[in-house]
């Protein structure tokens, strides 16, 4: 008769998952081909660690997505680097979102195996990881020789995009003109397109431009 498995307080994570959101949907402006271009061919070698960062919105989370699309990487957010067994990642493509979310001893840990075992490693967060609190001096090192590139507040294009992606999750087909009108009066984040989109899908009437006026209008807060 086997003895049974002892206790074991790591998870095992699916090695691959489906990228919530297609490269093909990406709008590349100003504010994130620096971005874009180094995710296009990243990594170019076994071993390498990059970070992506930017304002809350600005859509990093969306290029990571494109980037697991590409490679079949494993996505993790924040804590969830704690929970899986790091055996399981060596070797691999991983995504890190919301990394500054992550204990210090699991990060650490999955810069050390990234680097010694071949594979990649992607963070994403508001601020470059020479910016994070840490108290293993081991740890701020590594954080601090890792290669950075930003995502800038989104500009009219990306912006416009983000409001036709909210759009068409909902299967909503918006006049020609609401798209415009929402980039000029709206705040510029992922967040605040899909918060916009919610509010005129619920008016069970068609997108125009004269309804989203009625929409922002009635709004005492900010959209």
């Amino acid at each position: 008769m086997n003895a049974p498995a002892p206790d074991n307080p790591q998870l095992r994570l699916p090695l691959t998952q489906d990228a919530p959101q297609r490269a093909i949907d990406l709008a590349v402006s100003p504010s994130n081909a620096a971005a874009v271009a180094a995710l296009a061919t990243w990594p170019e070698a076994p071993g390498a660690v990059l970070a992506v960062f930017g304002p809350p919105g600005c859509g990093k989370s969306h290029l990571a997505a494109a980037w697991v699309e590409r490679t079949g990487a494993v996505a993790l957010h924040g804590a969830e680097a704690a929970l899986i067994d790091p055996l399981e990642l060596e070797g691999r493509a991983v995504l890190l979102d919301r990394a500054q979310d992550a204990d210090d001893e699991s990060l650490f840990h999955l810069i050390n195996l990234t680097q010694s075992g071949g594979g990649a490693l992607l963070l994403v967060s508001r601020d470059p990881p020479a910016a994070w609190e840490t108290a293993l001096p081991d740890l701020r090192s590594r954080l601090n020789a890792i290669r950075t590139v930003g995502v800038e507040a989104p500009d009219d294009l990306v912006f416009a995009a983000m409001l036709r992606r909210a759009f068409a999750s909902r299967n909503i087909t918006p006049a020609e003109d609401v798209i415009d009108y929402l980039v000029r009066r709206i705040d510029r984040s992922a967040d605040a397109a899909d918060r916009i989109v919610d509010r005129l899908d619920a008016q069970h009437r068609p997108v125009t431009r004269v309804l989203a006026r009625q929409v922002l209008d009635g709004d005492d807060a900010p959209a």
